[in-house]
């Protein structure tokens, strides 16, 4: 089998998608947001409804003059309201099971598996993907020790998959390979992810676009950054937070591989951080 991955990480030939950030953040507390909201439209046009008991000559000039305020005020409110809401997060909130533990961004592919377009005869997994009445086979092979990994991973983190898949060189695939990229990550993580290790799944829309590279930005999942760690086979994936990152060599077919397994101890010493920066920094030490 070839050594060239049909399904890898960001290139920059990948066609410019930007992330657009929403407005309502999801890691803070919805409901007094929402008061503040309502009260500073309330404040608006609260003017529009004083003096309804003044005679009608009076309230109708007096309607005239109040709407022009409030056109004016609700303006300057919902502009207020506009800058102080802070983008939307990735994550939902911590559950309760994962109060107080680190948070570890997984990539999926060259990371836990390997993928191809071409018949693969060991294959772990052939995920039917099925566009415009035609059915294509994505043949899946396991890294050695991901189960064990996984599992483990699952005991002492908050495990978030997050893959940036794209076509090896996106101004030559198809519109249906595309499309079929797109369809992959899902159903391979079911299979993979028997034990319902991952909170959460993101993908290659909840990339940032950074020169020509899509970018995993660990600032908008939504945790402490002192608290999060990355791991990874592509260094672009975490440019914005080399720090925060444990690297990981890319396996495409080696069965003798041991690095998930190996990687395992090394996780179970972070598990307990404080500050991952710290830690991380006593591992890379010489």
């Amino acid at each position: 089998m070839e050594h060239g991955s049909i399904i890898t990480q960001a290139r920059r030939e990948d066609a410019l998608v930007l992330t657009k950030q929403g407005l309502v953040s999801k890691s803070s507390p919805k409901k007094p947001r929402g008061r503040n909201i309502f009260k500073a439209l309330f404040c608006c046009f609260r003017a529009q409804h004083v003096g309804q008991s003044s005679s009608s000559t009076e309230l109708s000039a007096y309607k005239e003059e109040a709407n022009t305020i409030a056109k004016s005020d609700l303006l300057q409110c919902l502009q207020y309201q506009f800058y102080q809401i802070p983008g939307t997060c990735l994550l939902p909130e911590v559950t309760e099971e994962d109060q107080g533990r680190i948070c570890v961004v997984i990539d999926l592919d060259e990371t836990l598996v390997h993928s191809s377009f071409k018949p693969i005869n060991n294959a772990d997994f052939i995920v039917p993907v099925e566009i415009e009445g035609t059915t294509h086979q994505v043949y899946v092979l396991k890294r050695p020790y991901v189960d064990e990994f996984l599992r483990r991973m699952g005991e002492l983190f908050e495990c978030v998959l997050f893959t940036a898949s794209l076509a090896k060189d996106a101004r030559t695939a198809s519109k249906q390979k595309l499309l079929l990229f797109s369809q992959y990550a899902d159903p391979v993580t079911d299979l993979l992810d028997r034990c319902g290790v991952f909170r959460a799944r993101l993908f290659r829309e909840s990339c940032v676009f950074h020169q020509g590279c899509y970018v995993k930005d660990l600032s908008r999942l939504g945790r402490d950054l002192r608290k999060t760690l990355i791991l990874d086979n592509s260094p672009a994936s975490y440019i914005f937070h080399p720090e925060n990152a444990v690297p990981v060599q890319s396996w495409f077919d080696d069965m003798a591989d041991t690095e998930l397994l190996n990687l395992i101890p090394i996780f179970e010493e972070l598990s307990g951080a404080e500050d991952v920066y710290t830690s991380l920094g006593q591992l890379r030490a010489p």
